[in-house]
């Protein structure tokens, strides 16, 4: 039983790495790479679809992506999704779409150094979440003496750990970030 919820505790901390992670590639930095546009919605076909599903996503050097659609006739529509995205990108049509990806300047680096900071406590705050959801379970187990004190001060404890972990790992990754975002 207390080993199932630090399992459960575990497995949410680690869905905040992954979306912390996930978040972190769709920050632009000074070089070009496809998780920037990530988030890019393609009107097709009658309904709205990510980016990658009708085109392929390639870097074409450090500050250039380039966009081959699927389907020749989805240049404009692809090209219109990156123009009208939030992403401040002017994208250049033929029958590939090039991508050039502008300086960042130090002002806008510090925007998003910003925003990085925001998501990694996003990311901290959720993995506290987990924390308390699993030490209410455990206090409810002694509670109900299905468990003894003892043991739940140990699991506890054990959560605790995990959670100092996971909030480390965090903080390197964030540390990481803003390193690659503040580089020239």
């Amino acid at each position: 039983m207390i080993t199932e919820i630090q399992t459960k505790c575990e497995n949410q901390m680690k869905k905040a790495i992954e979306a912390l992670e996930n978040s972190f590639s769709k920050l632009r930095t000074g070089r070009a790479h496809p998780g920037i546009l990530s988030g890019v919605m393609v009107s097709a076909y009658g309904s709205e679809m990510p980016l990658n599903q009708v085109a392929s996503i390639n870097v074409e050097d450090n500050r250039t992506l380039l966009v081959q659609p699927f389907d020749r006739s989805m240049v404009q529509a692809v090209d219109k999704a990156i123009r009208e995205s939030d992403l401040g990108l002017n994208p250049m049509s033929a029958e590939v779409i090039r991508v050039p990806l502008p300086a960042l300047t130090e002002e806008t680096r510090k925007d998003m150094q910003k925003l990085a900071r925001g998501e990694a406590e996003n990311s901290r705050v959720s993995i506290r979440n987990a924390r308390r959801d699993a030490n209410n379970e455990l206090k409810a187990l002694a509670k109900d003496k299905e468990i003894s004190e003892d043991d739940e001060r140990r699991a506890t404890d054990v959560i605790q750990k995990m959670t100092d972990k996971y909030i480390e790992t965090v903080d390197k990754k964030l540390a990481s970030k803003e390193n690659e975002l503040m580089e020239v």
